[in-house]
């Protein structure tokens, strides 16, 4: 438990922002399954391009659980506290800024890490956003721009300064994107260096790692992101184990099945049938790619069939009906086959 100015959050395990990713549906879901905190896909700073389909659907925070964060990004002091503004007038209830995202389309704007070469313009944009709203304001930075430029311990005293209440830091440069080792030792410097609390990310996709690193950083909580595609589970495993030092038991067949089917489900009705129907195929291959690797539930060429299947149905309700179907047959063969019991 910890607390982001007023807000307490009950568990050490927050859902990282990732576009396309943590839409409504899916941050639920994971507040469901024990993520004490579910931060929204990116907004734009710029309202005048808020009135399209995706960002209409961005902005839709008002059905999140408490606290309702929101994440922006842009590289414009006074554009980004009147986008934080509208938010919270919108029912934000944390403003995130955004100074982790590694995207080309995002750097090239020079916003997401790119605004990590530029701490005099960090220290800005902090103190315009902090200045202009009365709710708490995080922050999601990166170890630095490159190798060479590694300034993540100076970009977070900066932040601490200008009145940032939690820091996130993902354990890679820009430059290093999501390729080779997470630096967790400079996430532990930054802790030590903070008096705000910090939480590590990067590459955490068990219990097991996800208390290491909690004890190698010292961090108050583990952000967990693509360790999530597929696996909203994962939250209530680390729970768990931080909790007891036990490993918590694979969902059931049954559980796994009645979970993807409601978040299939809740998809097709946030966005309507056509949006719906594509986003489910993505999240759809992820749960059976994860479900491929967990030994409790494995059958990976049956899967990789199936995912084309899917991908070719165009309606919400054949979507669900075929996919109702092919778990109702996939149990009975798993069952038949390995004499597991289905719950």
């Amino acid at each position: 438990m910890f607390n982001i100015g007023s807000w307490i959050v009950e568990q050490p395990t927050i859902l990282a922002p990732m576009a396309g990713v943590t839409d409504l549906p899916f941050r639920r879901l994971c507040r469901q399954l024990g993520a004490g905190l579910a931060v929204s896909e990116m907004v734009t700073s710029d309202c005048r391009l808020w009135n399209t389909k995706k960002s209409l659907s961005r902005l839709a925070h008002d059905k999140d659980e408490n606290p309702r964060s929101v994440q922006l990004a842009g590289n414009d002091p006074s554009q980004l506290a009147d986008a934080a503004k509208a938010n919270v007038d919108m029912g934000a209830q944390i403003i995130d800024i955004n100074m982790g995202c590694p995207a080309k389309k995002v750097c090239k704007k020079a916003a997401g890490s790119a605004l990590l070469k530029d701490e005099k313009l960090v220290a800005a944009i902090l103190q315009s956003v902090v200045k202009a709203v009365d709710v708490p304001v995080t922050l999601k930075i990166r170890t630095g721009w490159d190798i060479e430029s590694r300034n993540g311990v100076t970009v977070a005293k900066i932040a601490e300064d200008a009145g940032i209440q939690a820091l996130a830091v993902h354990g890679r440069t820009r430059s290093c994107a999501f390729r080779g080792d997470v630096e967790y030792d400079t996430i532990a410097d930054i802790v030590s260096k903070l008096s705000i609390p910090v939480f590590a990310n990067g590459d955490i996709t068990s219990a097991k790692h996800a208390a290491w690193v909690m004890d190698h950083t010292k961090a108050k909580a583990i952000m967990i992101g693509r360790g999530a595609q597929g696996n909203p589970w994962l939250f209530r495993e680390i729970n768990y184990f931080l909790a007891t030092g036990k490993v918590l038991a694979k969902p059931t067949l049954v559980e796994f099945c009645i979970t993807v089917l409601a978040h299939i489900k809740a998809l097709h009705e946030f966005y309507g049938d056509k949006q719906g129907s594509k986003i489910a195929r993505k999240h759809l291959t992820w749960y059976l790619q994860k479900q491929a690797t967990c030994q409790s539930l494995g059958h990976p060429h049956l899967d990789q069939e199936y995912r084309h299947t899917f991908n070719r149905i165009e309606s919400a309700q054949e979507q669900r009906d075929s996919l109702q179907s092919y778990f109702e047959t996939y149990i009975e063969t798993i069952a038949t086959t390995t004499g597991e019991r289905a719950a």
